[in-house]
């Protein structure tokens, strides 16, 4: 039987060699569900749900809702005793990735990729992937793109700013970049410096 802990190396080598260029960030807080892994690509995101041998569908549905507010697609991974079952329990445009128990390793079948999520309204969501962001790398887009720094203003109105002044299509790849540059060593001090930097 497999548990999580079983599935998420192998997994994450498996979305390397899959993707190329990719981003893994793990339990990330999406509204009120924690996303498993967020898969980061040069222009979108994907979330990732981990369902094991040993897990249940008791939440799935809050966290369907959750990854759809936030995500371009998304999978479902789930152990053997999931595979016949999964697709009762997720939308038909979520991906579907079988995870297979061999002797001394774990195996992925794609069971069905994922297409793009439409059902979330498209401001809502660029607005949502927006707030992943924190406010030193919101204002590093903002700098890019020749925006002013709205010193004092709330992250809401500049995420709003945002949206109104980029073309969405090169927002998706900035918000991307951001992501790939993240330094979860050093990001601590970059929110101090920003906060330092915008008191005045």
């Amino acid at each position: 039987m497999l548990k999580d802990q079983d599935i998420r190396e192998p997994l994450f080598d498996f979305f390397d060699e899959k993707f190329g260029k990719v981003r893994i960030i793990e339990e990330k807080q999406i509204a009120k569900s924690r996303a498993d892994v967020m898969l980061v690509l040069e222009e979108k995101l994907i979330g990732v749900e981990i369902k094991s041998d040993a897990d249940t569908y008791a939440r799935l549905a809050r966290q369907v809702k959750d990854y759809n507010k936030f995500f371009d697609y998304n999978y479902v991974v789930v152990g053997s005793s999931h595979s016949k079952h999964i697709e009762e329990h997720v939308p038909e445009y979520w991906g579907i990735i079988e995870a297979i128990s061999k002797e001394e390793s774990v195996e992925f079948n794609v069971l069905r990729e994922p297409e793009i999520n439409k059902r979330a309204q498209r401001t809502y969501k660029m607005k949502r992937k927006l707030s992943i962001l924190w406010r030193p790398e919101l204002s590093h887009i903002q700098e890019i793109n020749g925006m002013p720094k709205y010193k004092q203003r709330s992250k809401d109105f500049v995420i709003t700013k945002i949206m109104e002044k980029v073309p969405w299509d090169l927002l998706h790849r900035q918000i991307s970049e951001e992501l790939f540059q993240r330094d979860y060593n050093t990001i601590s001090e970059a929110i101090k410096e920003w906060r330092s930097s915008n008191k005045h």
